[in-house]
């Protein structure tokens, strides 16, 4: 029986950093398309778990050591990446320090997520929306079926 063919599967960190007032978060700026501003992240090797490959993206990209802290939730909508379909375990993780762009990222920014930078791929204005809920009400929003 053939292998059935499935999204790949891709990791994004929103990564706080503890250190400075008022908590704010980390974006990189993409070096390859889609091009704009991006939560850190990326592809899961074979043979690699998805939490380990967070905090490996998240250093590759930002050069922050990072703590994972909790799973926001899973992002699959089949239009969320225009190169192909993937399906995303977003994880929120703390760090200090100071944040450098580094692997596939031009540049990488500190933001506060309540004001953030435009354009952002992927899906990930809906990501940082579901973000800002959790941490204002300290609950997730529910699922929405695409």
């Amino acid at each position: 029986m053939p292998a059935p063919k499935t999204p790949a599967l891709t990791t994004d960190i929103i990564i706080e950093l503890r250190d400075r007032p008022d908590v704010p978060i980390v974006l990189i700026r993409r070096k390859n398309p889609p091009h704009g501003w991006a939560l850190p992240g990326g592809f899961v090797d074979v043979g690699e778990a998805v939490e380990h490959a967070a905090v490996r993206e998240a250093e590759e990209e930002t050069a922050l050591r990072v703590t994972l802290k909790m799973l926001l939730g899973c992002y699959s909508d089949p239009r969320r990446d225009p190169r192909s379909h993937t399906a995303s375990v977003v994880y929120v993780a703390e760090a200090k320090g100071e944040p450098r762009a580094q692997d596939d990222a031009a540049g990488v920014a500190i933001f506060s997520p309540e004001a953030l930078p435009s354009p952002l791929v992927f899906d990930h204005a809906q990501i940082l929306r579901d973000y800002l809920v959790w941490r204002q009400q300290g609950k997730l929003p529910a699922p929405q079926i695409a």
